[in-house]
């Protein structure tokens, strides 16, 4: 049904797996953002500002904790460069690849919540940390995958060229996934448990990986070529 949505011949599989992955970002950043701190682990842009209103005393919000996503966002993102480097000839083996190492990732922060809380500092900071790696992971791939439009993320400007082409289902999806994707991790934050909303997310990045793998198994799949 996805593909049937939201195909593209030019990018097969890769435009609906997307915008799960941005279901993901909308669903991690409600569990970072109401219950790690007030700080993002995939909304960089975001960071930047709040670590300038924590430097100028801002009250709830924590210099440490921006510093903290960023560094793990930053090194996510080197991994997923990296990744991308070494598996440069197909696109859908290469979001099968970072789909799996963000769903262990995920796993393991699902597991440490339930078993530790998420209130503690120390805990606090490991699921910053974890799920900045995971989403700077993400993000960097995303770009090498170049499908237009879908950044997985960063939505302003994709919501400028909404309004100012006036043009851009693919735009419109973006931003509704991700809407989507943080009011159904705030309902889970605010009336289930992280470990459960961090598990929701770890079942979409599970389903990507495994729809993606299918795909990739067509030896005609023009669409895994990288893209120009």
């Amino acid at each position: 049904m996805l593909t049937r949505m939201h195909g593209d011949p030019r990018h097969g599989p890769l435009v609906p797996m997307l915008l799960v992955l941005t279901v993901v970002t909308g669903l991690v950043d409600a569990v970072s953002y109401l219950a790690l701190g007030h700080v993002f682990v995939a909304n960089m842009t975001g960071n930047v500002v709040f670590l300038g209103f924590a430097l100028a005393g801002a009250p709830g919000l924590s210099a440490t904790a921006s510093l903290a996503a960023l560094a793990a966002f930053l090194a996510g993102a080197l991994a997923g460069g990296r990744l991308a480097e070494r598996r440069p000839g197909h696109r859908g083996r290469l979001l099968v690849a970072t789909a799996a190492a963000q769903s262990v990732l995920l796993a393991a922060c699902t597991a440490f919540a339930a078993a530790f809380g998420h209130t503690a500092d120390p805990v606090r900071y490991t699921l910053i940390g974890v799920l900045g790696a995971a989403m700077g992971l993400q993000n960097a791939v995303v770009r090498a995958l170049k499908v237009p439009d879908l950044t997985t993320t960063v939505l302003t400007m994709t919501i400028t060229a909404l309004a100012a082409d006036r043009t851009g289902a693919r735009r419109l999806a973006s931003a509704a996934w991700m809407f989507a994707g943080a009011l159904l991790g705030a309902v889970l934050v605010l009336h289930a448990t992280v470990p459960v909303a961090l598990a929701v997310a770890l079942a979409l990045l599970l389903a990507v990986a495994a729809l993606t793998r299918r795909a990739s198994r067509d030896p005609a799949a023009s669409w895994a070529e990288p893209a120009p």
